[in-house]
């Protein structure tokens, strides 16, 4: 594999090497990224972490998520709970799960203990995604787009948060906003980019 540019002034501090087949790797932190032929694509970072049934307890945690990670998606498939508290994601770094300083709302309802699809209703069973992307890495910065619809009725709601974390993420947890609504239907994971 030869060398092209060690210097880390490329994108995100990235390093490019390519082999006599035209093939190129972009690493960041000695991490391998992304792996491209003239061809086209030929291995993303995308990664799925393993879906947890949501049928039982408070919550439901995502941890080991890499420091590289620039974007996750947390997906929902028939989840639903016992009781009438909306579901939120709540994002952690190594200091634990913060449950403050979120600002948006969902469902046309604000929330500031994460990012939530403002369904409050325990009959709710939820189909889609929360969408986090790194908005800005100097302030550890995610924004998150919601996108979810109900199965047992025909309501579908969108919303649109953002947080600042006090270091970098590591962690997702989905609970709800009582936090002592049982999960009681569906699965969840997580895609990490």
């Amino acid at each position: 594999m030869a060398l092209i540019n060690t210097t880390t002034t490329g994108v995100l501090g990235s390093t490019f090497y390519a082999d006599g087949s035209g093939d190129l790797t972009i690493q960041q932190n000695g991490v391998t990224i992304n792996q491209i032929s003239s061809t086209g694509l030929l291995n993303g970072r995308l990664t799925s972490m393993t879906s947890q049934a949501s049928t039982s307890g408070t919550s439901i945690d995502f941890t080991g998520i890499p420091s590289w990670a620039k974007r996750i998606t947390v997906m929902f498939s028939g989840v639903s709970t016992n009781g009438s508290s909306a579901v939120l994601v709540q994002l952690g770094d190594s200091g634990g799960i913060e449950n403050t300083g979120y600002l948006g709302s969902g469902n046309a309802t604000n929330f500031t203990t994460g990012f939530s699809d403002g369904f409050g209703d325990g009959a709710a069973v939820r189909h889609g995604q929360f969408n986090i992307c790194l908005a800005d890495s100097s302030t550890n910065k995610w924004v998150c787009a919601v996108s979810m619809g109900k199965s047992d009725t025909t309501t579908s709601s969108v919303g649109g948060f953002s947080k600042p974390l006090s270091a970098t993420l590591d962690r997702v947890r989905i609970t709800t906003v009582n936090g002592t609504d049982t999960f009681d239907a569906g699965t969840i994971n997580v895609l990490y980019e």
